[in-house]
Parts: structure tokens; sequence; C-alpha cells
């Protein structure tokens, strides 16, 4: 009786805390042929310090374009939760294949400078050369 408690005691030390993971989908449009970013993940933790890197991980890709990873410095827009804060960021952009008009779909897998684990589908809807009016090209 003894031996079964000690290995649930051991494994729920062993375990540790679980970190959270959330599950995210949205929508964005994008030009076709056109590179646009449409991830980007800061390394701020919720107290607005600074953590480690963001970690990205393409766990589906998309079937009618390619996907390009980048890191780069930027300084946090006035409207977000750490308004005006320099932070190291991990982009991800998407392109379509020329001439491609239609739905695309990827799933990213963030992990966040807390440690939280968020994974993102992100349903692009990829129109004509005009595309979205907010496309965000640079990192």
């Amino acid at each position: 009786m003894i031996r079964p408690l000690l290995t649930l005691a051991a494994c729920a030390v062993l375990a540790g805390p679980a970190l959270a993971q959330t599950t995210k989908t949205r929508e964005q449009s994008v030009a076709s042929g056109k590179q646009v970013r449409i991830l980007l993940a800061p390394n701020l933790k919720k107290d607005c310090s600074l953590g480690p890197q963001p970690e990205i991980k393409i766990t589906t890709g998309p079937k009618n374009g390619s996907l390009i990873q980048r890191a780069g410095k930027l300084k946090t827009p006035a409207t977000y939760r750490c308004p005006n804060t320099e932070a190291n960021v991990q982009a991800v952009f998407y392109e379509s294949k020329a001439g491609f008009t239609g739905t695309d779909e990827v799933t990213v897998e963030v992990k966040g400078a807390d440690g939280n684990t968020t994974v993102e589908t992100i349903k692009i809807k990829v129109g004509g050369p005009g595309g979205a009016k907010s496309e965000t090209t640079d990192l």
C-alpha cells in the first residue's frame, strides 16, 4: 500500500506545474503572391519585462504558399499592453503561390516569454493583387 502512494507522490513532484496552453483561430486577408507578416511574437512577459526569445514551431504548413520565419527588434505600438517597448520578436511571413486566389491555412505553436504555449490556426484568404489594405510586409 505504501509503494503505490510513494509512486503517486513521486509522479506529482516530477511532473511539476503544467504550463498553460491556449488555442486560437483567426482569419487574415492577403494579396496573392505578396509576402505578408501573419504572426508576431515579442519576448515580453505579462509584466512587460523582457524574457527569453519566443519559440515558434510550424505544425501545419500552407498548401498553396510558403512561410518564412524572421527574428528582429521592434518597438511595440502605443495601443499594445506594453506600449512603446523595444522587444526582440519572432515573426512568420506568408506568401501564396503566384496567381493563387482562394483560402489557405497554417497552424503555428508559439511558446511565449512566460513559457505558456499558444496553438494558433490562421485561415488565410488570398485575394487578387490588391489584397488586404492593412498588410504588414516589414518586421
